[in-house]
């Protein structure tokens, strides 16, 4: 154990210092920021950086909540001769091994000197509104390379000695829809990192320069030391999960997260071994192999719900050990896309909370809605044609519920803090008429206690040549699972015209070509239940249909719950229930999609797939990787959203084709070896 060398009183006052500071600049950003995605979606963050690269204070209460664990030293060591003024720019998911993990995220890192040496660094990043490429604001599930997904920046200077660097600016600007927004954004991150460094001076200026260096490794090790004592609560084990997106939104295939835990004395290593080769489409997490915040970030939860006064800082994960095999979803190769990475990485949540939910499940809860879907709207400004891109609503789901408390209604801790924006300015800065934005009933699962409940956005577009991008639109077929018995939530929907005569299911959508009048719906997954739905409190399912949460059929067919004319009919419910047949008593409940996938690709055949597609060259995995699914399931290359619960529904003769393949490919070895 690292013993203490600043005085404990001492390095409490720094610490909170540090983290003021890093609060601070989040403040400074957001006041000046000029996009949607800064002043009110918060989509950005700052942070105090350790010499190594490494955060030591970050804000708990603005920004993006997630990227405690970033890495900024790769790019720092990329760019030599650093000097006071300096500022260092990147977006590059490669260069920058996995600080920037697509090209809309800027990050900015500014050295702090005392002294002639560098004493720290601060950092602050942002989601632009549009960095080039194929599509308005640069993220499409379709890309294949990271070079469709905009203008590429390796770790380089912005400013040199105080001086913004003109050439840079100029091309970057000429390669991006939104120019001048950008650079106001910039401007604004400039002015985070400034309000950082005087702060550093002032605390050197009062602590003293060693107190402050030695402070820095100190509140690491403080933090590292609460960390583990807070995974001690896990019993030791493994605990082995996995969970599914969709589709890369080309094929139609799922593609499958798979995560091994293993809790030993307050340590955690998290093994994503089995889990699915990168793809063709932008679901691709660019980690560098090593541990990064995408993998880890249900573990920090667990870490911070257990101990709710820890700092936030690299120390949070260093009993934390991850492996993530070269070339698949969760450490793709270059030049992979990577623009709609968070919707992988929500999915790596899910399995990691599936995973802690089997070594703590009264403290773990049920799946998540498990979408964060920022619905953007591009829409031509004028004759030059350029675009305006902004951001309608940062859509997500319900919380999954957890023993002795329903899941939030229209929040989600997957990956971030994101907040709402208000409809007021999104009307005022775009060409739309927000008919509802609302709580959506009956998406939350049903169970002793309810999952919360998805959102529902519906808008008219008000002028032609405007497009809505859907990215990281997920959740369309495998649901939110739900847990001790606890029901699966609601799968989303998008609807084109809803409840009118040409109503349209538009599923999953990239780019979407509006005219005026046009008026699309968006509807996210609910959370999962927890414990059997027939055990609930019925006046608790009274009050959620009072309050439109639940309707009244649902109380009746998923609670036995019988409610009349907002009354509870008490008899009524009592025969209903007493007459319910009994419902298994499931660990983990997923809905008729997984069930009828993993009816043919269960665990052992999916393993021994992928082991089979290691030894080969990534991109011969994605082809043969297809090739073998649809050897099995062929109705996915003429429907890619075929519902897999119809067109599964020989399982035996289907599981016969894959073992077939599964021969071909010479994995009839490595599938014994996993029985």
């Amino acid at each position: 154990m690292t013993t203490m060398k600043t005085d404990p009183v001492l390095l409490e006052i720094l610490s909170n210092k540090a983290i003021a500071t890093a609060e601070e600049m989040g403040y400074a950003l957001q006041r000046t920021g000029r996009t949607l995605y800064v002043k009110e979606t918060a989509d950005f963050g700052t942070a105090l950086v350790k010499p190594d690269g490494k955060f030591f204070a970050y804000p708990a209460a603005i920004g993006v909540s997630g990227f405690i664990d970033l890495d900024c030293g790769p790019s720092i060591r990329a760019v030599k001769d650093l000097a006071p003024g300096d500022v260092i720019i990147t977006n590059h998911p490669y260069a920058s091994e996995g600080l920037a993990t697509h090209t809309p995220d800027l990050h900015l890192i500014q050295p702090y000197f005392h002294g002639g040496r560098i004493v720290c660094y601060g950092w602050s990043f942002i989601h632009i509104s549009d960095v080039g490429g194929a599509v308005p604001s640069s993220i499409s599930p379709r890309s294949r390379e990271v070079y469709q997904e905009g203008f590429l920046i390796p770790p380089m200077k912005l400013r040199r000695g105080g001086e913004l660097n003109p050439d840079f600016l100029t091309l970057f600007l000429a390669n991006c829809r939104t120019p001048e927004t950008n650079l106001g954004d910039i401007r604004a991150m400039l002015a985070a990192l400034e309000v950082g460094r005087r702060r550093v001076d002032e605390m050197i200026r009062q602590h003293g320069l060693d107190v402050f260096l030695q402070a820095q490794e100190d509140i690491v090790a403080y933090t590292a030391r609460r960390a583990r004592d807070a995974l001690r609560r896990l019993a030791d084990g493994r605990y082995e999960f996995w969970d599914y997106l969709d589709d890369d939104l080309a094929t139609g295939i799922p593609l499958r997260v798979r995560v091994a835990v293993t809790i030993r004395g307050g340590e955690a290593e998290v093994d994503y071994t089995g889990t699915d080769p990168q793809v063709m489409a932008a679901y691709n997490i660019p980690t560098g192999g090593k541990r990064h915040p995408w993998l880890t970030l249900k573990l920090v939860h667990f870490v911070c719900t257990m101990d709710r006064g820890i700092p936030l800082n690299e120390g949070l994960f260093q009993p934390v050990h991850v492996i993530a095999p070269s070339g698949s979803i969760v450490n793709p190769e270059f030049p992979a896309a990577t623009g709609v990475r968070h919707a992988a990485a929500i999915r790596v949540n899910d399995a990691l909370n599936g995973a802690l939910a089997k070594a703590a499940p009264d403290l773990v809860p049920a799946c998540n809605g498990g979408v964060t879907i920022p619905v953007v709207l591009a829409e031509a400004t004028g004759a030059t044609g350029q675009r305006n891109v902004i951001v309608i609503e940062p859509m997500i789901g319900g919380m999954g519920a957890r023993k002795g408390h329903d899941g939030v209604d229209g929040r989600d801790s997957s990956i971030s803090n994101l907040a709402n924006n208000p409809l007021e300015t999104v009307e005022a800065d775009a060409a739309i008429e927000v008919i509802d934005y609302a709580v959506r009933p009956d998406s939350g699962g049903a169970g002793q206690w309810r999952g919360g409940n998805g959102l529902v956005l519906t808008f008219r577009v008000l002028s032609d040549g405007a497009s809505v991008l859907g990215r990281g639109m997920e959740r369309f077929r495998f649901q939110p699972y739900g847990v001790a018995g606890g029901m699966p939530g609601a799968s989303a929907r998008t609807v084109l015209s809803m409840g009118g005569p040409d109503e349209r299911e538009l599923g999953k959508i990239d780019m979407l070509d509006l005219k005026a009048g046009d008026v699309v719906t968006v509807m996210t997954p609910g959370g999962g239940g927890w414990g059997d739905p027939l055990e609930r409190d019925p006046e608790a399912v009274l009050a959620d249909v009072r309050r439109g949460f639940v309707s009244a059929e649902a109380a009746a067919r998923d609670y036995g719950v019988v409610v009349r004319a907002g009354r509870l009919d008490a008899a009524a419910t009592a025969a209903r229930r007493q007459a319910a047949p009994p419902r298994p008593a499931e660990a983990f409940s997923f809905g008729p999609e997984r069930a009828a996938w993993e009816r043919v690709f269960d665990d052992r055949r999916a393993v021994a797939l992928n082991a089979a597609l290691e030894p080969l060259p990534v991109a011969q995995r994605q082809h043969e990787r297809r090739r073998a699914i649809l050897a099995v399931v062929p109705e996915l290359a003429d429907d890619p959203k075929a519902i897999l619960a119809n067109a599964l529904r020989d399982a035996a003769a289907r599981g016969r084709r894959l073992d077939a393949e599964l021969a071909r490919l010479g994995a009839g070895r490595v599938g014994r070896a996993a029985e």
